[in-house]
């Protein structure tokens, strides 16, 4: 009994989350803010600190009926309202509710004179009353820098932001408290992280003159939690961050099969296209087609009633619309039945963290069952070979766990050592792996389809002649001459050669026939004269042997008369 109380006090507890209504920050905090204790965010000038506690605070009474109260020590209520009115909050409203409260304490460092003692206790006065007025389960103090900006002494400012921080604690509120970030600290002051029991780090980076803002959690008390930086958005319905470093390969797959839009590739697929959710790869040097196959998968996923989501680096919408008309292909109807969504932007406009988290919000919003990124080449203009591959490997596997089919298409240098390889190096993450390429013969290029693999599936092994016409793509059988594969002209040239032997051969063949069936007819005329004269020499051997027999007949029948008559005569002799 002794040991098993003694278990019991000693069994950890784990901490109490409070969601923070902010997406994705509850994943990577595996809950949300310690519930009833001060969370710090702390940053730089323009990170979205203000942002994130008033998301914290709206999202608390939208979602869960948490009414709050923000503190500012900077900005009116009347200036904060106006800063969130293009979020869609309609802060004064919630406080008609009396389920957010706003006070703004004003602090001017030019009024403060510093002597004798120095404490908070109007502050938490003043705190008190705008907590009870509106029965306040969450708190934000927005910022810290501004409170205690006036005090040079250090000692009381480290003080009272315990006492301050104690405060909360036994107030009971889940409070999120802003802070400027330090030359060689998280904060100004360099205490607020070691009282706070969570905390929150918002950076803005600028890399190549790309701006993107990064969140880290520094630390968490009780709880496990993402130790990465992630990026987040700010975006028209407030920050939203996404856990892109968690890749897993535990995700469900599909043996549904969907076609590619081009019946012949179904057919050296198996004959039934590409497995739902798998990734597919189309690599090629410029002006192979790459975009064109791409078309085509869209176009089909569109005509099964599905949506697809076009990920263009290269081309706008008007353009890809135009050039694939050409070919037969009307995506315009697509766009306008809301199946075929285009997001045409430039790599350059932001880092490929950035990239990322804006394709996860699309796509999650969107939630299309196809999506085409092309190419993925031209990311080398934000990252490096690793960072790409980072980036895509993440991409890829946030879409198969969506079950989402994935098709990208990637430029190849020509002046390559090897084609059958990726710029980028991500040809080992994809499912399905076909290679267009140019041959060059007789003073034309000519475009050739090679399907390098496709996992869990029979697939072909022969090369396709690859020709785009008006009705869309056209994949010919390899022709193989005494040089190797032919294509263009070259085949067109061997297969007229190849006609004129054949028709040679069939004349020379029909010429033998016909000598066989004079020869026949000779042989049975000749056949025939020897039956006739058989038949003549066969009619004079039988009128021969006849008069013979006729003869000897007579002969006979004349001996014996002869012989009755000597009887006879002799009979009268007596």
């Amino acid at each position: 009994m002794i040991q098993q109380n003694f278990k019991e006090k000693t069994e950890p507890q784990e901490i109490t989350k409070c969601p923070s209504g902010i997406r994705g920050l509850d994943e990577i905090t595996g809950g949300g803010l310690p519930q009833g204790r001060p969370t710090l965010v702390c940053g730089t000038a323009g990170c979205g600190k203000t942002l994130m506690a008033m998301q914290f605070l709206i999202k608390g009474v939208e979602d869960y009926d948490e009414p709050g109260v923000f503190m500012s020590f900077e900005e009116t209520a009347e200036e904060l309202r106006q800063n969130v009115i293009s979020l869609g909050w309609d802060v004064k409203a919630l406080q008609d509710k009396k389920k957010l409260g706003i006070d703004y304490v004003h602090i001017d460092r030019s009024e403060f004179q510093e002597t004798g003692e120095y404490n908070l206790e109007g502050l938490f006065l003043r705190l008190a009353i705008a907590i009870d007025r509106v029965q306040a389960k969450r708190v934000a103090l927005d910022t810290l820098e501004v409170l205690f900006g006036g005090l040079d002494n250090e000692a009381i400012v480290r003080s009272e932001l315990r006492r301050l921080f104690r405060w909360l604690k036994d107030k009971g509120v889940t409070a999120i408290i802003t802070a400027e970030s330090g030359e060689n600290s998280l904060t100004r002051q360099g205490l607020e992280e070691y009282v706070s029991d969570c905390v929150i780090r918002l950076q803005q980076q600028v890399s190549d003159r790309i701006a993107t803002r990064t969140l880290h959690i520094v630390k968490y008390r009780g709880s496990k939690h993402g130790s990465n930086e992630y990026p987040f958005l700010i975006e028209k319905d407030g920050i939203s961050v996404v856990p892109i470093t968690s890749i897993g390969l535990n995700h469900q797959v599909s043996t549904e099969r969907i076609s590619t839009g081009i019946q012949r590739l179904d057919t050296m697929l198996g004959g039934q296209g590409f497995y739902r959710g798998s990734s597919v790869l189309i690599s090629g040097t410029a002006g192979t087609g790459k975009s064109t196959v791409a078309a085509h998968f869209a176009h089909a996923t569109c005509m099964r009633g599905e949506r697809c989501f076009y990920i263009a680096f290269e081309e706008s919408p008007n353009q890809i619309i135009r050039n694939m008309r050409s070919i037969g292909l009307d995506l315009e109807s697509c766009v306008r039945d809301g199946l075929l969504v285009f997001e045409s932007v430039r790599p350059t406009l932001y880092g490929l963290e950035m990239h990322l988290v804006k394709f996860y919000h699309a796509i999650e919003t969107l939630k299309p069952q196809v999506v085409i990124v092309d190419p993925i080449s031209n990311l080398h203009y934000v990252g490096n070979d690793i960072e790409v591959k980072s980036f895509l490997m993440r991409l890829i596997d946030f879409l198969k766990t969506h079950i989402i089919t994935s098709l990208m298409t990637s430029l190849t240098i020509s002046s390559s050592t090897s084609l059958e390889r990726t710029d980028i190096g991500v040809s080992s993450l994809m499912d399905t792996w076909l290679m267009l390429r140019d041959m060059e013969t007789n003073g034309e290029r000519n475009r050739l389809l090679y399907l390098l693999k496709s996992r869990g599936m029979e697939h072909s092994n022969q090369v396709r002649e690859f020709r785009l016409s008006s009705s869309g793509v056209e994949l010919i059988k390899a022709y193989l001459g005494p040089g190797g594969v032919l294509t263009g002209s070259a085949r067109a040239v061997q297969e007229s050669r190849e006609q004129a032997d054949a028709l040679l051969r069939q004349k020379e063949i029909e010429t033998k026939q016909r000598n066989i069936e004079r020869k026949r007819a000779v042989i049975e005329a000749k056949i025939q004269a020897l039956q006739a004269d058989f038949e003549l020499e066969k009619a004079e051997i039988e009128r021969v042997i006849h008069k013979e027999e006729l003869e000897e007949k007579i002969h006979r029948e004349t001996e014996i008369t002869m012989g009755e008559m000597r009887r006879v005569e002799g009979d009268s002799d007596l």
